[in-house]
């Protein structure tokens, strides 16, 4: 997030064109002061904005005119902002510096965003991708959002996850990850070696230790859960081989095995008594022969490395499929659905574009 002193500096700066905006255009009556202009309704400043969007030449108009006679400094940070980006992008990952924003449109572009005052897992809550509208600025060295963020509540089925990753692959081989505006494309020279990088095959001990890692999970999951389990645990261990460095050349097989069926296990539940088959978690450690914190660590590395939560579709079980709502509902002309119940052409529509694993009556 910004420092208190940054975030101040730019509520003050942005409510202050804000201010000029609205009283230019005349869309709120009665507002005289950027501290009014703050504590408007979201809507009303909304509206706002949308007037600047379609009237740029006001922020030249602001700059030239100086109403709350801002220092040099701080007009420089104002005039940054006709490099604004708006519209759709998806809130793909948080990292360490800022949280990844990928747009939506033709062009893959993955901005580097710094929060205000409250971190986007507060906003958006902790589960991405998430479909959010904002209008992304530059600030000093940073970009930032304008205070205004807006979400949609979809669901993104495995095909459109896949999808956003070659994006995001394609994004920073393009451009790196963009954290000024305005964007400027990466050398040449630079994207090479990054593309040298990505080709590499994995290191003898990330291979060495998947197959000691499947091997463990494959003589497991048979014999005290079932062959799905088998096949997800699989899965998941060789999507660990694949990462760049491969995390598996670091620890013990045993240890990621245990990561690895207790993060599955997350997913479909099953510690709950209820399901068939059941476990409890600790016991998959004692079964691998590792410590209880040592598995719930690796298993909150690995569904924190690639955003794994339950009722993730991607890793339920397929005998369970049809029963986790959160592989079936999808938004539809503003209204979330079930998929399950809706007419087959609505149900095909949705396959196609990968946001549900199945059509049900066929598969049925």
């Amino acid at each position: 997030m910004l420092r208190p002193d940054e975030a101040e500096l730019f509520f003050k700066l942005h409510s202050s064109l804000m201010c000029f905006v609205n009283e230019r255009l005349e869309i709120v009556p009665g507002v005289q002061s950027p501290d009014e202009f703050r504590v408007l309704s979201t809507d009303w400043r909304l509206k706002v904005r949308t007037g600047l969007l379609d009237n740029m030449d006001l922020l030249e108009a602001f700059i030239g005119s100086n109403p709350f006679d801002l220092s040099t400094e701080e007009l420089k940070i104002v005039s940054s902002w006709k490099h604004q980006v708006a519209g759709k992008f998806f809130v793909f990952r948080n990292l360490k510096k800022y949280t990844v924003f990928l747009a939506e449109g033709e062009t893959p572009v993955a901005y580097g965003v710094a929060a205000l005052t409250d971190p986007f897992e507060d906003l958006i809550g902790p589960y991405l991708p998430v479909l959010a509208e904002t209008v992304l600025l530059p600030f000093k060295d940073k970009v930032i959002y304008d205070g205004l963020l807006g979400r949609y509540n979809i669901f993104f089925g495995g095909g459109i996850r896949r999808g956003l990753q070659e994006r995001y692959s394609t994004a920073k081989e393009r451009f790196g990850i963009v954290t000024t505006l305005p964007v400027q494309s990466r050398p040449a020279a630079d994207r090479r070696p990054a593309q040298k990088l990505q080709s590499r095959p994995s290191p003898d001990e990330a291979r060495k230790a998947l197959q000691a890692i499947v091997a463990m999970t494959d003589r497991f999951c048979p014999e005290r859960l079932n062959e799905e389990y088998a096949v997800l645990c699989r899965k998941l261990a060789e999507k660990l081989s694949r990462k760049r460095p491969s995390p598996l050349s670091r620890g013990t097989p045993n240890a990621w095995a245990a990561g690895i069926v207790r993060t599955i296990g997350v997913v479909n539940f099953l510690h709950d008594p209820s399901q068939r088959p059941h476990m409890k978690l600790i016991e998959v450690d004692g079964a691998f022969g590792v410590s209880e914190s040592t598995g719930q660590a690796k298993s909150l590395a690995i569904r924190k490395m690639f955003k794994i939560y339950q009722f993730d579709p991607e890793w339920t079980l397929p005998s369970r499929m049809k029963d986790n709502p959160m592989a079936w509902m999808v938004e539809m002309n503003g209204l979330l659905i079930d998929t399950r119940y809706a007419p087959r052409n609505i149900q095909e529509m949705a396959y196609h574009k990968g946001l549900i694993p199945y059509i049900p009556q066929i598969h049925e």
